[in-house]
């Protein structure tokens, strides 16, 4: 995947190379945030957000805030700003329908894995968001009705479906790997039915050259009870990357450098702790194979 300076589709890259050099810059000419506010009459709040990526810049405030910091390169200035300009293009994640009910994080999110060339994602307790069924992911935000409207979990529920289309039906998707823990495997979600038809629809998936899932036995999941689930995305390198985490009523985006490294350490102490992806289909598989069994669904109409 290509990243060059002001491609207009990859809006999230393009804005985090804009705050990384506008904060750069001001650090480099010794310029606190209250600083900078105060000298172009806007709030601390304004900068903050600028400078986290949680808003976009406009080419005019870009002007003064590479002014104010000494950067005056005409060809940095020129590549800045056509990441200003790319970083304010518009995806199907910005469209009215999605974006009132979407989180910020979560919109950033969804641009990071359609941009992605590498994805890293573990969950302690629920098949990927882009792995998932329809009726599976139905179940799980239909659990939130008495916390999240019902238009927010619609809206959700159809991002997340589309997720899977955005990030594998490219023509040169992200390479996914996916490691989880072998309880998900145990919990019947939507019931038997529903977990059966999910389990079928990953092992599909694993057929993928691009996508691999590993399974950490339940025997050696002890350090996966006591993590969240956090996704890291490659950017085109490692060096590139930037981490989603979520929790119960939180989920966030960090760009942090020694943040990103601890968790894929985490990742990659569960990844050589699971099992390959042979055994880990094995195992999908005979999971799979005993829920229909249990409930009767052997063939026919009945087979997921």
């Amino acid at each position: 995947m290509g990243f060059e300076h002001g491609f207009g589709e990859l809006p999230a890259v393009a804005r985090r190379r804009v705050r990384l050099a506008l904060r750069d810059a001001r650090e480099a000419r010794g310029l606190t945030r209250g600083q900078v506010a105060e000298a172009l009459d806007w709030s601390v709040s304004k900068i903050t957000r600028i400078e986290k990526g949680d808003v976009t810049v406009s080419t005019t405030d870009l002007r003064a805030l590479l002014e104010l910091c000494g950067v005056t390169d005409g060809d940095r200035v020129r590549r800045l700003l056509a990441d200003a300009r790319a970083s304010r293009r518009r995806g199907w994640w910005d469209e009215p329908g999605y974006r009132e009910h979407l989180t910020p994080a979560l919109r950033q999110m969804l641009q990071f894995e359609s941009e992605a060339s590498l994805i890293r994602h573990f969950h302690p307790t629920l098949i990927a968001g882009p792995l998932q069924t329809r009726a599976y992911a139905e179940f799980i935000m239909n659990f939130w009705s008495s916390e999240m409207p019902a238009a927010d979990r619609a809206a959700r529920l159809e991002a997340r479906l589309r997720r899977g289309v955005e990030v594998f039906d490219q023509t040169d998707p992200p390479r996914y790997l996916y490691v989880f823990d072998e309880s998900v495997l145990w919990r019947v979600v939507g019931g038997p039915r529903v977990m059966a038809e999910q389990l079928r629809h990953l092992l599909d998936l694993t057929a993928r050259p691009d996508i691999v899932v590993r399974v950490v036995p339940l025997a050696d999941a002890a350090i996966t009870g006591m993590l969240g689930p956090f996704t890291i995305f490659d950017l085109g390198d490692e060096e590139n990357a930037v981490l989603y985490r979520e929790s119960l009523f939180l989920d966030e985006i960090l760009h942090s450098g020694a943040a990103i490294e601890r968790h894929r350490g985490y990742f990659d102490q569960m990844w050589q702790a699971a099992l390959g992806e042979e055994a880990s289909a094995r195992l999908i598989g005979a999971r799979l194979a005993a829920l229909m069994a249990d409930s009767g669904m052997v063939s026919g109409a009945d087979a997921p």
